[in-house]
């Protein structure tokens, strides 16, 4: 249970499913749906980015200490707090704990459903995943806060996933509807984030290391949450880092998947036509910039590992780097838990299963209106339509928000598939139409949490008893 004075990810995971909460499965069986809500939560707790960042700094006197690094405050300026993301509330949140009235200002984006304030910094609200007006006029408001750093002033930045669309600043020739046509189209094509970025990064007057660039002669210090597999610090807090894509990176990206000729001339003309100096940060030179990933899938995935193989489990983590269209994945899974249970294999009953990564979706031209859902869920349902007995699973976006939903993920068993046909419910024909979030609140299988301030992409865990 996370700590009451811990403003990360706040109570219990909540599923909205009702019938079937106290005896999901036949009597005397295990609660397989209340061992992945507590494995989940004990998961999410370890990756709780308010926590890791008051274990890593430490305020002793005059010095503050973060990591293995020191600085003296009596020879420092000012302390300014900047950031966007969906984990970098609780982050700020943990720097001013420590730092109090000793940090001058600051301004942090975050999204519209984060309603808690900071006392020494501004919180400004933006759309996402499309980026908005809102999120224009803060990234303005942090380019000016940016923009006026003098030797000796310390920058914590707090930028995390989810900062590429709540802090928009559109490159010199572009619009912010530019750029809102271009995240639609990348984000509905099956574009891998690092592809993604790598074209929003170039269509930006800030990311790509460029806002680092405006904060120099100070020091920068980057407190980060890994929400892409592997850790690329350029696709995490890209705005204060060095990049590695280059423009023919973006187009390459936009042709790949067809969105060359769909996105906006200005945006075709921009990137094909930029020259070298107007490329991304590729080399720190004289900044001052130093990095921090606090959490990653990884500690997710093991925490959760751990958790399981206390309460009696055979827990094996089957991968931290999962990745493919949401409804295949489901099928292998779906085919693990039957190997499990035909064959008492690879792992002996009782058995759990652990994955992290982030699966996607792709939507046609002709459904990309009407479809509802998220990967998560799309992914739940393709397990639940060949999942065998006495086995579950809980799929979950951990920053809260699977897809454009306002719910975290599903929790599935074996009854699923059963309830939705006493429901007149055709499974695999909502999931083809990619409206899954509809079918599974019909079901009472679907996650709200709210934001929870840990963002490490999706966490996944099957049980079979």
């Amino acid at each position: 249970m996370f700590g009451e004075s811990s403003p990360g990810f706040e109570g219990r995971l909540q599923t909205m499913y009702v019938k079937n909460s106290h005896e999901l499965l036949a009597h005397g069986e295990i609660d397989l749906r209340r061992v992945l809500l507590d494995a989940i939560e004990f998961a999410l707790e370890k990756v709780d980015p308010y926590r890791l960042t008051k274990q890593l700094v430490r305020l002793n006197g005059d010095i503050l200490e973060v990591g293995d690094l020191h600085f003296d405050l009596r020879r420092t300026g000012r302390i300014r707090v900047i950031g966007a993301g969906k984990a970098s509330f609780p982050i700020a949140k943990g720097l001013e704990e420590i730092l109090g009235n000793r940090i001058s200002d600051g301004l942090i984006t975050v999204k519209d459903d984060e309603t808690r304030v900071l006392s020494r910094a501004q919180v400004r609200r933006a759309g996402h995943p499309i980026p908005n007006e809102a999120g224009f006029s803060a990234a303005q408001e942090i380019v000016k806060i940016a923009s006026a750093a003098s030797q000796n002033d310390l920058y914590l930045a707090v930028f995390t996933g989810g900062s590429s669309a709540l802090m928009p600043y559109p490159a010199e020739g572009l619009s912010l509807e530019d750029k809102q046509q271009v995240t639609r189209l990348l984000l509905t094509c099956g574009a891998t984030i690092r592809e993604i970025n790598a074209v929003r990064k170039h269509m930006s007057r800030i990311k790509g290391g460029r806002l680092a660039k405006m904060m120099a002669p100070a020091t920068i210090v980057n407190f980060t949450v890994s929400d892409v597999i592997g850790d690329p610090l350029d696709c995490i807090t890209d705005p204060t880092v060095t990049d590695s894509s280059r423009f023919e990176d973006a187009v390459y990206v936009l042709k790949k998947y067809d969105l060359w000729p769909l996105v906006p001339e200005s945006v075709r003309k921009h990137l094909a036509e930029a020259s070298s100096d107007k490329e991304t940060l590729k080399e720190y030179g004289d900044l001052r910039v130093h990095n921090f990933i606090l959490a990653n899938n990884v500690m997710a995935a093991e925490a959760a590992k751990t958790h399981l193989q206390n309460q009696g489990f055979n827990s094996q983590i089957l991968t931290t780097s999962l990745e493919g269209e949401s409804r295949e994945v489901g099928y292998v899974l779906a085919s693990v838990l039957s190997e499990t249970r035909l064959h008492n294999r690879p792992l002996k009953m009782p058995a759990a299963y652990v994955l992290a990564g982030e699966t996607l979706v792709k939507l046609t031209d002709s459904i990309r209106n009407e479809a509802m859902g998220g990967p998560s869920q799309e992914l739940a349902v393709a397990v639940a339509l060949r999942m065998p007995d006495h086995s579950a699973g809980i799929f979950l976006d951990t920053d809260g928000s699977d897809g454009p939903t306002e719910y975290a993920g599903a929790l599935i068993d074996s009854r699923t598939r059963e309830e939705a046909e006493k429901l007149n419910i055709d499974l695999y024909t909502d999931m083809k139409q990619h409206n899954v979030t509809e079918v599974l609140k019909k079901l009472d299988d679907v996650i709200l949490t709210g934001a929870t301030g840990a963002n490490v992409m999706d966490l996944i865990i099957l049980v079979s008893e």
